[in-house]
């Protein structure tokens, strides 16, 4: 990691390729609802530079719109996009590629994942299936077409499938995680490994937020809920995604130096009660909460 801000704060993280990504994200999950780039613009202007979007959320071409009239160079920016369920496979990985770049209206990525290591619950050929897929991405990797490339929702057993013959490691492994669902078998194991954790839903839903451990501590840190749930993160040195389309908030979910959470109370986040999860899961059909 890079260390710019002094003791605590930490601007990015360097991943095992050596490329530099920003240490707190933006994420894009039904930021064009309003069919517009309102969201992403303001986000841009509230100081976000990496952006993670996806082909699935349909929201590649409303951040492209959104960078292009901020007047920031390209480079400025961090990107990451995911390729979906259908897109997996040799074949189809190289056209979706070329899509996402179309989209996004440039001709590279920062950092690229499969979104799931397996098309659809049930699927029995998924090893060799993941396998191909990586072998795509590891090819546009090394034409320079992508900084980086990495796994979305993959558990060690499916990670390890991939790292068995793997010519490039994966850089990063995207995942739910927040106070109630932490995933700590999958995060010690990518820690093991140097594959760097991110944090999809990083905030939980309001099940998490309304949490009597989660109130207690933000009022005993004088912050908001939703900062302990993203410091719970980024002190462990995961990279939180958090999303809103409130102004105030985007800039309250860059605020995340001026405390520091107690090892006592990370603890506790780390040992809540299951609470706020998705219902997703790689290997299941997803369950009614």
């Amino acid at each position: 990691m890079k260390n710019i801000y002094g003791s605590n704060k930490i601007e990015h993280y360097v991943l095992n390729n050596g490329v530099e990504i920003p240490a707190v994200a933006f994420g894009t999950y039904k930021a064009a609802d309003g069919k517009s780039a309102d969201v992403i613009r303001a986000a841009i202007g509230a100081g976000y530079r990496y952006f993670d979007t996806a082909s699935f959320y349909g929201t590649e071409t409303y951040l492209a719109e959104a960078i292009r009239e901020s007047g920031i160079p390209r480079r400025e920016f961090f990107i990451a996009s995911k390729l979906w369920k259908d897109e997996m496979g040799y074949e189809n990985v190289k056209s979706a590629f070329e899509r996402t770049l179309n989209n996004l209206r440039t001709d590279y990525l920062d950092l690229y994942l499969i979104h799931w290591p397996l098309p659809e619950p049930g699927y029995k050929e998924w090893r060799q299936l993941d396998k191909e897929t990586w072998r795509a991405m590891e090819e546009l990797y090394e034409a320079g077409k992508i900084r980086a490339i990495g796994l979305s929702n993959f558990l060690p057993h499916h990670i390890e499938n991939i790292l068995k013959d793997c010519r490039v490691r994966p850089a990063v492994d995207q995942i739910e995680y927040h106070p109630g669902y932490s995933q700590e078998a999958v995060v010690n194991y990518c820690r093991e490994r140097g594959i760097l954790v991110q944090a999809w839903s990083p905030i939980g839903r309001s099940r998490v937020l309304d949490e009597p451990l989660v109130k207690e501590l933000a009022a005993k840190y004088d912050v908001s809920p939703a900062q302990i749930c993203l410091k719970f993160a980024v002190q462990r040195n995961i990279i939180p995604l958090p999303k809103s389309s409130s102004g105030d908030r985007m800039r309250e979910n860059l605020d995340l130096y001026s405390f520091e959470l107690e090892q006592d109370d990370i603890w506790r986040l780390s040992t809540m009660p299951q609470t706020g999860w998705s219902g997703e899961h790689p290997d299941r059909a997803r369950a009614v909460i």
